[in-house]
Formats: structure tokens, sequence, C-alpha cells
């Protein structure tokens, strides 16, 4: 046979296929308990959280997780968390693979990197929430803090922190909510953070 021939054959069997490729059913959600609306994903976490500070956590069947979670994901939301070891916020919210897209991060702030990722949850994901996580005593945010306040210097890497902190600490500085409040300061400067790419 021919190449053009091929060629044609081809192209007639691609139009002849492509209505039935078009009509095909949307594939399952790997997930489908986590297709909700932003105000059901909240509602979610909350509960999670609730169980989760009584100490009564469920217990996650990851075995039969496994399977669904390797042909792709649908969290039903995305969460922007500090890296402090102590928490994570699979735990704190009570929830199993796949349900929550975490980005993590020392200081807790919006890099271009961390916004594109959550970009990403929401774009391709469909994840209908994003929660920003905050909480008390962050070293990364003290670390800023004592740099602003006292001139402190930190070795390696750690300035590239402090850099990207210092704007919000400088302005939470201004309103008095570092003296007054340690978690005053926290949200100040998460807030900040939060609102200083747009």
């Amino acid at each position: 046979m021919a190449r053009r021939s091929v060629l044609k054959l081809g192209l007639a069997a691609g139009i002849a296929l492509a209505p039935q490729a078009l009509m095909a059913k949307p594939k399952e959600p790997p997930k489908p308990e986590n297709v909700l609306s932003p105000d059901a994903a909240l509602e979610r976490l909350m509960q999670g959280n609730a169980r989760y500070v009584d100490g009564v956590s469920r217990r996650h069947d990851f075995k039969h997780e496994r399977e669904p979670l390797s042909r792709g994901q649908n969290p039903f939301a995305a969460v922007l968390s500090c890296a402090d070891s102590r928490i994570a916020p699979e735990y704190c919210f009570d929830t199993a693979r796949g349900d929550v897209f975490v980005c993590r991060l020392a200081g807790n702030f919006a890099s271009d990197v961390i916004i594109a990722s959550l970009e990403y949850a929401v774009a391709v994901l469909n994840t209908p929430l994003i929660m920003v996580l905050g909480h008390e005593a962050c070293g990364a945010v003290d670390a800023a803090i004592k740099s602003v306040t006292e001139g402190a210097s930190f070795p390696g890497h750690l300035p590239e922190l402090i850099t990207a902190l210092t704007p919000a600490v400088t302005e939470a500085r201004g309103s008095h909510a570092i003296y007054e409040s340690k978690p005053a300061a926290v949200a100040a400067l998460i807030e900040k953070a939060a609102t200083s790419k747009n």
C-alpha cells in the first residue's frame, strides 16, 4: 500500500472515530467524595480538625485508596502551610491520601513557586478551596522579626527567607502587632505575604 493511501486511511478513520471520542463519558474522579463546593470543603476541613483536637481521628484505609489514586488525584482542598515539623495539615484536618494538596514552606509565605503550585491545584486538579494555615511560634517568622528589630544575621540560605518575610515584618511592626501579640504578628505576616504578590 502506498504511503499516501495509508495517510488517507488513517485520516478517514480519525474522522469516523472523532464523534465517538468527543461523546466519551467524562473520567470518574479517583475520589468522588472529594467533588465539593468551597463551603462544603471548608466544613469538611473544620470537622476533621475538630476530630483531631478531640483525639478521635479516623483510621484511614490507605490500602484501598492506592489503586484509584494511581490513576490521578482530585483533592478537595489546597493548603499553604509552614514546614514546621510539629504539625502536618493531613493530620490536623484528619484527611486521607489524595484529600489535600499541601504546599509547605518555612515562614508560610506565598512565593512564586508556591503560587504556581496552588494555581495547578485549582486549574488542573479542580480543587475548590485554598486554605492558608498559620501557627504560633514560627521559627522563620521569629528570625525575620529579629533581623528587622535587632539586626540579627543568619547563615546559609536563611537570608532568603528573611528577605521574603521582611516587608510583612516591617508593616506589622508599624502597627505594633509584633509587640502586642505574637499570634497577631503571625496573622499580619501571613496576610501581607498572601497579598504582596497581587
